[in-house]
């Protein structure tokens, strides 16, 4: 396929037969999103987008797999700032 011309290069086309495996089996997708946001590499938001579902819906998910969801809290000085800013936008 690269020799032809169909793909410029194997990265190509290993990314378009990953795509299509992850298309054809959304099985596979649902759980590669679930380990990428286990392992912290994307959001809940982001992770939902890669399982092709809703936000709710991966919730569901990770509690069906009794995944316990991590929420981030900010640093005293992330809040303040984020007060004086709400305070200046007033």
């Amino acid at each position: 396929m690269i020799k032809y011309g169909y793909y410029g290069s194997i990265d190509e086309a290993v990314k378009d037969a990953f795509r299509t495996l992850l298309n054809a089996k959304p099985d596979l997708r649902i759980t590669a999103a679930v380990e990428l946001y286990k392992e912290g590499e994307v959001s809940l938001g982001k992770a939902a987008e890669i399982a092709g579902v809703t936000t709710i819906e991966f919730k569901d998910i990770l509690a069906d797999r009794e995944i316990r969801r991590e929420v981030g809290s900010r640093s005293v000085e992330e809040l303040e700032r984020g007060v004086e800013l709400i305070k200046r936008l007033r």
